[in-house]
């Protein structure tokens, strides 16, 4: 009897001393938070990329395609096809002031891997990416839906 006495009065008590957490406070936010895109050059590739960015509390997630770029073509004299060239890249980040960097990973098939880095620098309404190395592609975006 003691033994239930002893939970009720353990359990009667619990309420006060579970603590309730803080309110969720609001995501930081970036200036340059929002959507952007925008065409590259074609660098010393000759590749333009289409450039799609999504920017949220500063974290950048994005996409550049290559819509010219096609699977290999299969040869004739059943030799090894070439490569695919990649047609699509993933970009991530942290959008910081006064210039941040991306990388950049190709979707490409076999042990090839293709990566790069884009040195990003804001100017009002603008992004302005220029890669450093591979192509050497540049490209302005600007902010979409606003």
């Amino acid at each position: 009897m003691k033994r239930i006495l002893v939970l009720l009065a353990v359990f009667a008590a619990a309420p006060s001393w579970a603590q309730t957490p803080p309110p969720a406070s609001p995501a930081p936010t970036s200036p340059f938070d929002g959507n952007w895109s925008g065409k590259s050059d074609g660098g010393s590739c000759n590749a333009p990329l289409e450039f799609a960015l999504w920017i949220e509390a500063g974290l950048v997630d994005g996409t550049a395609s290559d819509p010219a770029a096609r699977g290999p073509v299969p040869n004739t004299k059943k030799s090894a096809p070439p490569p695919p060239t990649p047609g699509l890249w993933q970009l991530w980040g942290i959008a910081k002031q006064g210039g941040f960097v991306l990388r950049a990973l190709a979707s490409v098939k076999g042990t090839e891997r293709k990566e790069t880095r884009f040195n990003v620098t804001g100017q009002g309404n603008t992004l302005a990416l220029r890669e450093s190395g591979g192509c050497g592609r540049s490209v302005t975006l600007t902010r979409v839906g606003r």
